[in-house]
């Protein structure tokens, strides 16, 4: 089976557009929370929200994408195998160079768990359910992502002796490892392992014959965004962020949709993936030149991710080089920049422009190596 084609669109949207998130890291001036509505302007945070949609289409389409590889041939023991392998592979990364890539130092007594710890731990328990039937699957897949909000309150303090293991499970918190180790867990596993097992139930959705496959992607992505809209205004339960009413209807109006993603609430996954399956149809229809430039970058996701990191950092530190007296803040701990750094929101966005131009290059032709030749060790980046 070929390659679906909506289905790299839509990874390469979201690889896209999460390098604008991570240029404002780097570039731009603000030291505040860009979604706190008493000091953030309508521009900065509609720049920050629209990032929201990356991980949760990045970790849902990675659980497609293994129910896709059954599709192609692979067994479920050779599936097992391969997602408990790259998880353990993916942890390490994570760990170890894309540390290096958001410091630039080797001190690692500070070690982030970040979106790529979250997918490779994802993989290894998606390792195991494959084997289970779907209902079960579903079940378990479902029950943490509806189901996880009920245990917003609960503190690692509240479990007794499985504190640590609360804490990496549903907590956005730090833990002290020993020896002067720190272990910021900035995406804890729940509900992350549920939106893998959902995007591999959702593979079979994808299987099917172009109009009812359609016709099924715009009834689930628009009843998800429904019931979003539903839930959100009741204001009563998914999401540890009330809404409220704002000084002006804008305001107002990104209060709504300012939903908590550390641990990614309910409803801030059925803000953020269902538009991501609704436009699936469209997406799957979006060729020529635009079209395949995105999808360069949903073939090569890891590859690419790694590589825009080194990038953006790198041209923080020659830009810093040219602007500032002192460039160790560049190699110091991330975010502590001084009040002198930073660039106006205009300068982020070419930054970005310039990011993603700079590395469609090696993207397609790594693309290219993977669409011609098949060494198991691409299949890891």
């Amino acid at each position: 089976m070929e390659r679906l084609y909506s289905v790299d669109i839509l990874r390469g949207l979201a690889m896209i557009i999460m390098a604008l998130d991570h240029v404002r890291d780097f570039f731009h001036y603000a030291r505040f929370d860009p979604l706190d509505l008493t000091r953030t302007t309508a521009i900065l945070f509609i720049t920050r929200w629209i990032t929201h949609h990356c991980a949760p289409v990045f970790v849902f389409l990675a659980g497609t994408g293994a129910f896709l590889a059954l599709s192609r041939g692979k067994s479920e023991k050779e599936l097992a195998k391969f997602l408990l392998s790259r998880g353990i592979w993916l942890i390490f990364l994570e760990l170890s160079v894309i540390r290096l890539a958001w410091f630039f130092n080797f001190e690692f007594t500070q070690v982030y768990a970040m979106v790529i710890w979250a997918i490779g731990w994802s993989m290894i328990a998606l390792a195991g359910l494959i084997f289970l039937p779907r209902w079960a699957i579903a079940v378990a897949a479902f029950g943490m992502i509806g189901l996880h909000n009920l245990f917003d309150q609960v503190s690692p303090a509240d479990v007794g002796s499985l504190d640590r293991l609360w804490q990496i499970l549903h907590i956005r918190s730090y833990m002290d490892l020993g020896t002067g180790i720190r272990l910021n867990i900035i995406y804890p596993l729940i509900p992350w392992i549920g939106v893998m097992a959902a995007g591999y139930l959702f593979g079979g959705f994808l299987l099917t014959e172009k109009k009812i496959r359609n016709l099924r992607l715009y009834l689930l992505g628009g009843g998800l965004i429904v019931g979003f809209i539903v839930l959100r205004a009741l204001n009563i339960y998914g999401d540890q962020h009330p809404w409220s009413v704002q000084e002006n209807l804008l305001k107002t109006f990104l209060s709504f949709i300012d939903t908590h993603k550390y641990p990614p609430s309910l409803l801030y996954l059925m803000m953020t993936l269902g538009p991501a399956i609704l436009v699936m149809p469209w997406l799957d229809n979006w060729r020529g030149k635009i079209g395949e430039f995105v999808r360069v970058f949903g073939r090569v996701p890891l590859f690419y991710y790694i590589l825009h990191l080194y990038l953006i950092h790198l041209m923080a530190l020659v830009l810093a080089w040219i602007t500032m007296p002192d460039v160790g803040f560049i190699f110091g701990p991330f975010r502590a920049f001084p009040p002198a750094w930073g660039f106006s929101l205009w300068t982020v966005y070419l930054v970005w422009i310039s990011v993603i131009m700079i590395l469609y290059p090696p993207s397609k032709w790594f693309a290219e190596l993977k669409q011609k030749r098949r060494d198991k060790w691409l299949s890891y980046l």
